[in-house]
């Protein structure tokens, strides 16, 4: 993994200023913070992550803002479809409670995805409508904010029912 205080996108691709904004939220999102005296490193989606139900959906929105951004730059829909796997998976396993706190100090999935940009534009693989991504991907986020907002609301019901 790249260094996580350093920029995650090159010079170049950061002269965009769409894609530095995506660089710069990747980085405050999954690795902005450092516990002291250790390693690790952590972001909002970490402090997110701790409010129940509420913290995943948000974080979640971001990450789909962060995915779209970068699809109107120049993901193709094969990158997209690796990074929605990522958020995805972030967003799943983020919402289960302290394991998923855990899993967002070490899966880091918005850095990932940057992570994924950098090498994707290294390699100079540009092509494909971007639009039809665009709202795949804006539709997969409702979807899942959905899901997850059913799934909170069904856990809260039935622990109500047990008082």
């Amino acid at each position: 993994m790249h260094e996580p205080d350093k920029p995650i996108l090159t010079e170049r691709q950061r002269e965009v200023p769409q894609l530095r904004w995506v660089d710069t939220f990747s980085r405050v999102l999954d690795s902005k913070f450092r516990i002291p005296g250790t390693g690790v490193r952590f972001g909002l989606d970490f402090i997110l992550g701790l409010v129940p139900g509420a913290g995943d959906i948000l974080s979640l929105g971001l990450s789909g803002t962060l995915i779209a951004t970068m699809a109107r730059h120049g993901a193709s829909p094969r990158l997209v479809a690796r990074m929605l796997v990522n958020v995805v998976l972030d967003a799943l396993v983020g919402s289960i409670p302290i394991l998923g706190n855990i899993f967002d100090l070490v899966y880091k999935a918005n850095y990932r995805n940057a992570e994924l940009m950098r090498e994707y534009y290294e390699e100079g693989k540009h092509r494909g409508s971007v639009w039809p991504v665009v709202v795949a991907v804006i539709v997969s986020i409702l979807v899942l904010m959905v899901v997850l907002i059913w799934v909170i609301i069904e856990l809260f019901e039935w622990l109500l029912s047990f008082f």
